[in-house]
């Protein structure tokens, strides 16, 4: 599976860049994964489009409007786009504004950490430990168990 986690704007606070290689680390023990940096949402949203270097991505954008899940319905939602399609996933963390009504629209899906609102660096850091979480449920890893 390939995942990337891509966010707008450049990390500032080294602990937020220490724990963003960290999860990075851990994940590619299970798949292709890859942090990305954008400039603005127009960079980030070109991802949905195929190219001749690059193949169209599914894009989930994280937002307090979207879908909440369990880790272990995480799980299955991944489990499920590995199965169905080769695209690779694209999960997208925009700036402190959020994103606009046009890239929710276009998102394969919109995802919501939870109701309680995270500054976007720390969004990112969860959401990162919630794709190894969800990947180490999906290969039978104990992580998950002392939940």
């Amino acid at each position: 599976m390939k995942l990337k986690v891509g966010w707008i704007g450049k990390t500032k606070d080294a602990a937020i860049q220490a724990l963003t290689a960290e999860y990075l680390k851990r994940l590619r023990h299970y798949a292709d994964a890859e942090g990305m940096t954008f400039a603005n949402e127009g960079a980030l949203l070109k991802l949905r489009e195929k190219t001749a270097t690059r193949p169209a991505h599914s894009i989930v954008l994280l937002d307090p409007q979207g879908k909440q899940m369990s880790s272990e319905e995480f799980a299955t939602f991944l489990e499920n786009h590995q199965n169905r399609s080769p695209q690779p996933l694209l999960f997208a963390i925009g700036d402190a504004d959020g994103f606009s009504e046009e890239a929710r629209q276009s998102a394969s899906f919109v995802l919501s950490l939870s109701r309680m609102t995270f500054p976007h660096e720390l969004a990112r850091v969860v959401l990162l430990e919630q794709l190894y979480r969800a990947l180490s449920i999906l290969k039978g890893h104990p992580y998950h168990l002392g939940h």
